[in-house]
């Protein structure tokens, strides 16, 4: 203010307007501090909101995990807050233009349940034939003796079964001595058959036996503990350290050149996909019992040529030098995975994504009852048309399947990215993590309409791993490194004759059977004989072959 303004005021109230000024000033500083102070709970509230996002989206996971359907998979979605079925873009999913109008069904009707004919018809069958005394054959008339068979009256069909037995069997070599030889030298020329190898050198296991203990272990989830006391209950003390060396000789000497044979097979496949599961041991050298390993599986794609294989390795790590090994002579191939870093350093491939990650990821942002403008629900909706499509395409020849996903599915997925770019989500969110997966991913998700071999999806292999997560809530870990080795070559064989139509304990039986006296005889013998899709293997050990009726007591 202007000193001249002053002039001529009385001293009182010039000491007054001072006071004033000086009063303003201390309020604008107070109301400065004031503003500060509003920021910062302001920024405090939302960082406190963000938290109780985060906490109340953790829970609403935690319920759905443990009461919400575990399967991604649906037509409908619950839609409005009303919790009605919404029918969004519904008729856009699932329209097909080359479908025929349906019939009307005036009321519903059930799928015919199975007869027993039909359940047991690959079963051998043994008649049981219930007849007269000698003495009760009478005629209740005139009381004649002289009763004949004129046929015979089915009464009832029972599916019988023959509990597991242990005996022993001892084998004996017969020798023969030449009667001429004798006669014209006096010594007699002995001549011996040829005996087959035993399965484990000096020890008690036999072909079925050391397969029945694997089919336990491996396909049943049986934990050795437990064999060792159904070992007890056919009145044999074995323990499980005898039934585990069983396992590790019979999977490193027999089954490790069957694997090795596969896998060269498997790297020729033009798609090949990947996954990996977290597994202990308890003796890793260098490594504490609680650390993680990794059993690592490889299996072929959608493809004929070659058949279905499955392959299982252990590694001590996550590392992606572990699938760059194990694919090092594979070339020119389509690599399936889910979206870890790790695969990228196989090279001479073509990276191909799982559509299946990212529906989950969608699904698990999803709220409960989430209207149709959610955002996690548009981002599971376009997954869903995909997987629809693929459906729809999944008869057709791999030429046919790829015109069809360029026609069809294609459209839907350019619109998919293009809306995936205008989110823009909850830094930390479930639906921020959907969302930043489908940006990264965008090539390798997109990389299924390159060729009509390639699935939408890493689900092949993730069903093939399946069983062995299974059998890990059983016996929870491995013992040592090559018990760990030994499961993966034991759970590649077991799969690989699953994927192939056969029965894995008459498969694994045959195997013990023949393999070693084949591999001791010649260690580098062919194995292609012993592939689960040869016609021998298949007359031998498909699923549905039965066996001939055994007698009900072993003597």
């Amino acid at each position: 203010m202007d000193k001249s303004f002053f002039e001529g005021l009385p001293a009182p109230v010039i000491e007054y307007i001072s006071s004033l000024k000086i009063l303003s000033e201390n309020q604008a500083e107070l109301l400065e501090k004031q503003q500060e102070q509003l920021g910062n709970q302001n920024e405090l509230l939302e960082k406190q909101q963000l938290q109780i996002d985060r906490l109340t989206e953790m829970l609403r996971l935690a319920q759905k995990a443990r009461f919400g359907p575990s399967s991604e998979k649906g037509k409908y979605i619950l839609g409005d807050e009303s919790g009605q079925i919404s029918l969004f873009n519904e008729a856009e999913a699932c329209a097909q233009e080359e479908e025929p109008e349906p019939v009307v069904v005036e009321k519903h009707t059930r799928k015919p349940k199975r007869t027993k004919e039909e359940l047991a018809k690959s079963l051998p069958v043994r008649e049981v034939v219930v007849t007269l005394p000698e003495e009760e054959r009478i005629c209740n008339i005139c009381e004649s003796t002289d009763l004949k068979v004129i046929g015979k009256e089915l009464v009832r069909r029972e599916l019988s079964i023959i509990p597991a037995q242990a005996f022993v069997t001892e084998t004996y070599v017969e020798t023969y001595a030449c009667a001429e030889c004798e006669k014209e030298t006096d010594e007699a020329n002995i001549i011996k058959p040829e005996v087959s190898e035993p399965v484990v050198k000096r020890g008690l296991a036999s072909p079925s036996s050391a397969a029945h203990v694997m089919y336990q272990k491996y396909v049943n989830a049986v934990p050795l503990y437990r064999q060792e006391k159904d070992w007890e209950n056919f009145g044999v003390k074995i323990s499980r350290a005898t039934l585990a060396n069983w396992i590790i000789y019979t999977s490193i000497h027999w089954l490790l050149p069957l694997w090795e044979a596969l896998k060269a097979i498997l790297l020729t496949s033009p798609v090949i996909h990947a996954d990996e599961t977290v597994v202990q041991i308890l003796k890793e050298p260098g490594k504490t019992p609680q650390s993680e390993s990794r059993m690592w599986v490889y299996c072929t794609g959608n493809v004929k040529d070659p058949p279905p294989i499955v392959l299982f390795e252990y590694q001590p790590s996550r590392a992606g030098e572990n699938p760059k090994a194990f694919l090092e002579g594979a070339r020119d191939f389509y690599l399936q995975t889910d979206g870890y870093i790790g695969y990228d350093k196989v090279e001479n491939a073509i990276h191909c994504g799982c559509f299946s990650h990212a529906r989950r990821k969608f699904n698990d942002a999803l709220p409960k009852n989430a209207p149709k403008n959610n955002k996690a629900f548009i981002g599971l909706e376009f997954c869903r048309k995909l997987f629809a499509l693929e459906d729809r395409f999944k008869e057709l020849e791999p030429e046919d399947r790829l015109r069809k996903r360029l026609e069809k599915s294609k459209p839907i997925l350019d619109e998919f990215f293009a809306w995936v770019e205008t989110v823009n989500p909850l830094a930390g969110s479930k639906l921020g993590e959907a969302i930043v997966y489908a940006r990264n991913q965008k090539e390798p998700l997109s990389a299924f309409l390159l060729d009509g071999r390639v699935e939408i999806s890493n689900n092949r292999c993730e069903n093939r791993i399946r069983p062995f997560c299974v059998g890990r809530k059983n016996w929870l870990f491995s013992e040592t490194v090559n018990g760990a080795q030994a499961s993966a070559v034991a759970y590649s064989v077991i799969e690989t004759a699953k994927a192939n139509g056969l029965n894995p304990y008459q498969y694994l039986l045959y195997l013990f059977t023949e393999l070693p006296t084949v591999l001791t005889r010649e260690p580098h013998a062919d194995l292609s004989r012993f592939f689960p899709w040869t016609p021998q293997i298949q007359d031998k050990c498909r699923l549905t072959h039965g066996a001939d009726p055994q007698p009900l007591f072993l003597k």
